[in-house]
Formats: structure tokens, C-alpha cells, sequence
């Protein structure tokens, strides 16, 4: 990693996880791999910042912690990239299993459960679909038809238009929803904490 750390991919420790190597990662990880339109990818990282988004549009008053859970729920990605599902279940179990330990451990680096209880792990996945479809519609050719078929309506009352970002930007933006949320579920203190009289 960027940090120097090094991460072993097949027994990953929490103590090897750093957010500003998840932050690169995920801002240089393209969804659609690519197949997308526009002068920049839309990342992983910009793709994550909105789902945390849409899942506290669904649940008005999530917890913090639960928001968190939500910006880092393809964090794996960072050093795995980002698999398209049809090739993440041609893999079969032993991909679900290395994924399921590199997002345990990078829960347990920043204070998660290991494993998110399914009520999150179920609106995470309807924000996930969510945001997949104004993807889809916006970036990926698909008409609203099909994207509907693939991922369903969006939540009501919520709308987005994707402008995607250079990776430097979406790298910082991935980085402040962190901080934010880190602040808020008391992983880190504030940052007026850090300021003296």
C-alpha cells in the first residue's frame, strides 16, 4: 500500500488497514469497469459516498456507525477491484469467503461488527441498487426499462444526477465522509478538539 503497509490478502489484519489507502484505491477503481460515459470514471469511491447517502434517505436517523458501515461497504474493493456479479458468482464460495474476511477485518479496523447485522446489510443493498440504477441510466446505456428490471425503483423522494470526478476529487470526498462520520460515531475526536486558545 501507499502507507507502506503490507496486506496479506489471504489472513488480512486489522492493524494493516489504513482509510487513506482505501480512500486511493476506491477513487481509482472504475464501476462498469470503464463502461462508462463522460471524460472521467465514475469510482467506487464516489459510488460508495452515494449510497451512504441514499441509505440515510431511506432511514431518515441512522446511526452514524450504520452510515459508516455504508461508505465502506465495497471497501474490499481498494485492493480486489471492483468484479461485476456475474463473475463474482462464476467464482463461486471461496471468492465470497476471501471477500467476507478482508471486509471483516476492515469492519473491525474501524470499530464495526465484524459481520453487519442483515436489517443493515438489507438497506445497504437497496441504497447499493438504488444508486446502480441512476448509474445504469446515466452512465451504462441502459434505458429506464431495463435498469428497472436489474435494479428496481429508486427510493421515492430521492434524485441524483452523476457528474463523476477526476480521482483526486472523489478521493477527497470519500476521505471527508469519513472523517465526518468517524467524528460522529466517536472513532475519532472532532476537529475542533485538536484547537487550542
Amino acid at each position: 500500500m501507499l502507507s507502506g503497509r503490507r496486506l496479506d490478502l489471504l489472513d488480512p489484519s486489522p492493524f494493516d488497514i489504513e482509510i487513506e489507502d482505501i480512500a486511493h484505491g476506491l477513487a481509482r477503481v472504475a464501476r462498469w469497469n470503464g463502461q462508462t460515459i463522460g471524460e472521467h470514471a465514475f469510482s467506487v469511491a464516489q459510488h460508495s459516498c452515494v449510497v451512504e447517502e441514499i441509505a440515510a434517505h431511506i432511514r431518515p436517523g441512522l446511526e452514524p456507525k450504520w452510515r459508516l458501515a455504508a461508505l465502506l461497504h465495497d471497501a474490499s474493493e481498494y485492493v480486489i477491484g471492483d468484479m461485476i456479479s456475474p463473475f463474482k458468482s462464476a467464482l463461486g464460495a471461496g471468492y465470497k469467503d476471501f471477500e467476507a474476511r478482508l471486509e471483516g477485518a476492515i469492519h473491525v479496523r474501524f470499530q464495526l461488527p465484524p459481520k453487519t447485522p442483515q436489517t443493515i446489510k438489507t438497506l445497504i443493498k437497496k441504497a447499493d441498487k438504488a444508486c446502480a440504477y441512476f448509474e445504469a441510466t446515466q452512465l451504462a446505456g441502459f434505458n429506464r426499462k431495463e435498469a428497472l428490471g436489474f435494479f428496481g425503483s429508486p427510493p421515492p423522494g430521492y434524485d441524483l444526477q452523476i457528474e463523476p470526478l477526476p480521482a483526486s476529487l472523489a478521493q477527497e470526498r470519500y476521505l471527508e465522509r469519513y472523517r465526518v462520520l468517524a467524528e460522529a460515531s466517536g472513532l475519532i475526536p472532532a476537529a475542533d478538539a485538536w484547537h487550542t486558545e
